[in-house]
C-alpha cells in the first residue's frame, strides 16, 4: 500500500512546502483539499495548474486526489451540484489526479430513499463526464451516509466503474460498523482509505496515529488479508482544530506507525 496525507492537516500551506513535507517524510502522495482557502482549487488557472503538476513531478510525489465539497445527495437543483463536480473533475484531469472526493450531504429532513436516489442520479450523470476525463469520483463515507452499508445503497444504484467509494475509518466506526463489515460492503468500489485517530466517539479532536481508539490495526489487517494494495491517506483535521499539534511534527511518526501496521499484517 502507498501512503499519503491530506492538506486538511496543513491549511493554506504553499504547494512547494506541501511537496517538500511529503518527500522529506517518505509519503508517496498527497490528497489536495480543493477549497478557496487553499492554493489548489477549481478557481485557479491553467498556468497555476501546470505549476502544481511541475512541483509534484519534480519531487516524485503523486497527487492522489482532489478532495472537493460537492454534496451529491443534498436537496436542490441537480445542475448546481453537477457543475461543482464537473469543475472538480476538470481540475483533477489537469493535475493528473486519479480521484475526486465528493460528500453525500443528505439533509436530515430528507427521506433516506430520496437522498439515495438523488445521489445516484447525479453520480450517474457525472460518471459519463468522469469517464471521458479518466478520473474516478469517490463518495466518502461521511455525514448522511457514514457507513459502508449506507454508501452501497447509492453506489449499487449507480453501477458505473467511474464512481467508487472513499472509506473514512472514523465515520464508519462512529456509525457502528466493524472494519470487516465495511470492507465487505465497499470492496468492489473502494478507491482509497482515509485513516486518522481520535480520543473517543464524543471527542473527535485529531490525535497522532495510534494514540486513539480508532481500529486502524483491524482496518489494515482486513485490507492486507484481502490483498488490497491501494492508498492509505492520513486525514489530520488541523483546519477544524487549530490548537492541536502541527501535522509536520507528526508526519514521520505517523508514517512509521502505518508501516509498522503494514509489516505486522503481512
Amino acid at each position: 500500500m502507498k501512503l499519503a496525507f491530506s492538506t486538511l492537516g496543513v491549511p493554506g500551506l504553499p504547494v512547494r512546502d506541501v511537496v517538500h513535507l511529503a518527500a522529506t517524510h517518505g509519503y508517496h502522495g498527497v490528497e489536495l483539499r480543493a477549497h478557496p482557502e487553499e492554493p489548489v482549487h477549481p478557481g485557479i488557472g491553467t498556468g497555476d495548474r501546470a505549476d502544481v503538476v511541475r512541483e509534484f513531478g519534480d519531487a516524485g510525489v503523486e497527487i492522489l486526489a482532489v478532495a472537493g465539497y460537492a454534496r451529491v445527495a443534498a436537496p436542490g437543483a441537480d445542475e448546481a451540484v453537477l457543475d461543482q463536480v464537473r469543475a472538480l473533475l476538470d481540475l483533477a484531469r489537469d493535475l493528473g489526479a486519479p480521484f475526486v472526493r465528493v460528500f453525500p450531504g443528505g439533509d436530515a429532513a430528507q427521506n433516506p430513499g430520496e437522498a439515495d436516489a438523488t445521489a445516484a442520479r447525479r453520480l450517474g450523470v457525472a460518471a459519463e463526464y468522469a469517464a471521458d476525463l479518466g478520473v474516478r469520483i469517490l463518495l466518502e463515507t461521511h455525514d448522511s451516509h457514514r457507513t459502508g452499508a449506507d454508501a452501497i445503497r447509492v453506489l449499487g444504484a449507480v453501477g458505473h466503474r467511474q464512481v467508487g467509494a472513499l472509506w473514512d475509518v472514523m465515520h464508519t466506526w462512529l456509525g457502528g460498523e466493524q472494519p470487516q463489515e465495511t470492507y465487505a460492503a465497499l470492496a468492489p468500489y473502494l478507491g482509497y482509505v482515509q485513516v486518522k485517530d481520535i480520543a473517543s466517539a464524543d471527542d473527535t479532536t485529531p490525535l497522532p496515529l495510534g494514540a486513539g481508539v480508532l481500529p486502524l490495526t483491524e482496518c489494515v489487517d482486513v485490507l492486507s488479508r484481502h490483498g488490497w494494495d491501494g492508498w492509505l491517506c492520513w486525514e489530520y483535521e488541523k483546519r477544524w482544530y487549530e490548537s492541536v499539534t502541527p501535522l509536520p511534527e507528526l508526519l514521520a511518526r505517523g508514517r512509521e506507525h502505518l508501516e509498522r501496521l503494514l509489516n505486522d499484517s503481512a
